[in-house]
């Protein structure tokens, strides 16, 4: 299906295939060869089909992510279940029909739930135990080193490896540096102490994404000191990098129009019919920074005037940009904002005030698919009685 989408009534995204395989294609040549990619599906499930192949592991956080990467072919071999909280009956039910997924452990209580599974359908499974950070994620090193120690006991269980994520928009190499410095001293106590070889590691690195004016994080430097770390590790495992917004962010754009103009007491002010609820960049806080954004088909037009662009919520803190230089705009003209490809359609309040949930194309190419078309709210948000 070939059609100009810009003629859309009302909101809505999209993520382009061709600039998603390019960053994947990226990363890879950015990164040592024992380094390989799991995509957080959390970041944006949309994209998952095209990177089935591209990428080889996908993270899945909840029991609604893990159906649909059932239902979109994701090979069960290069599935990794993850999560603070795993349902029982769902984990139950994902052993007995799908034993070759990974699983990871955040608790003794998630070791416990799995190690009797595996022992009930009489089936290996594969296991990563997650290292705290610190937080309420993963386990301590102690809770750890004793399973390891006992793990000749779990018949059923292959324990694969370490599993460890901290936090994202990390731009610090000092902080990467004292991560993978703790993650290869640790591999190196529990083969030193209990003759345990890890046969990989996946790290959530958190790469960041420049998503505002302004911004450089200097990504090219800090892929290479990264690559140079990971090289420089004493424990030769394979490194499987969990990655969420670093991968889909830059595939991803969204598209809103201006309904309203006005000027209040001094101030221009563009009102669309999208906003906070669809829009969301990590860092962003009352539009102090400013996203990369254009009107659409009036980029090289030349600037007229500041506007504040306001979203379409009855909520002072719906502003979107502050006093952005624009050309001469008009009703019905178009916004398309930028690196929009991880989370914004997902982390915002979509269900406030009952508004419309925006639709979704994929781009291939000059070919536009529909994979998910715009639907009203407030059938979710009205009482059934």
């Amino acid at each position: 299906m070939k059609t100009e989408i810009i003629n859309n009534d009302c909101a809505y995204y999209v993520f382009d295939s061709d600039v998603l395989l390019e960053r994947v294609k990226y990363l890879k040549k950015s990164l040592p060869e024992n380094v390989s990619l799991c995509y957080a599906v959390k970041a944006n499930t949309f994209i998952i089909k095209e990177l089935i192949g591209c990428v080889e592991h996908f993270e899945v956080c909840s029991p609604g992510e893990a159906e649909i990467c059932t239902e979109l072919g994701v090979p069960d071999g290069d599935t990794v279940i993850s999560g603070v909280y795993k349902t029982p009956c769902v984990i139950e039910k994902m052993v007995a029909e799908h034993p070759e997924r990974i699983f990871t452990v955040e608790s003794l209580v998630q070791f416990d739930l799995i190690n009797g599974l595996a022992d009930k359908y009489n089936v290996i499974l594969k296991v990563l135990l997650r290292l705290t950070n610190d937080s309420q994620f993963g386990m301590n090193a102690e809770d750890i080193e004793r399973i390891i120690a006992k793990r000749e006991s779990y018949g059923n269980l292959d324990i694969h490896g370490i599993q460890y994520f901290s936090g994202t928009q990390k731009t610090s190499l000092k902080r990467f540096r004292r991560e993978i410095e703790k993650l290869d001293s640790f591999l190196s106590k529990l083969r030193e102490e209990f003759g345990f070889e890890s046969k990989e590691l996946e790290y959530g690195s958190g790469f960041p994404v420049a998503y505002f004016e302004d911004e450089d994080v200097g990504e090219e430097e800090l892929f290479k000191g990264f690559s140079e770390l990971i090289e420089n590790m004493e424990n030769k495992v394979p490194v499987i990098l969990e990655l969420g917004r670093s991968i889909a962010a830059s595939c991803g754009s969204y598209f809103s129009h201006i309904v309203d103009i006005k000027r209040n007491k001094g101030q221009n002010y563009a009102l669309i019919d999208g906003g906070m609820h669809h829009l969301v960049y990590f860092g962003q806080h009352m539009a102090m920074k400013r996203p990369h954004f254009s009107v659409v088909g009036k980029e090289n037009e030349p600037i007229k005037d500041e506007w504040n662009i306001c979203g379409s919520l009855c909520s002072m803190n719906d502003i979107v940009v502050k006093l952005a230089p624009l050309p001469e705009i008009k009703l019905g003209d178009i916004l398309c904002f930028k690196n929009t490809g991880a989370y914004c359609m997902t982390e915002g309040i979509s269900l406030f005030l009952s508004r419309e949930i925006p639709s979704v194309y994929i781009k291939k190419g000059d070919e536009y698919i529909l994979v998910r078309e715009s639907f009203e709210t407030s059938k979710l948000n009205k009482p059934n009685y």
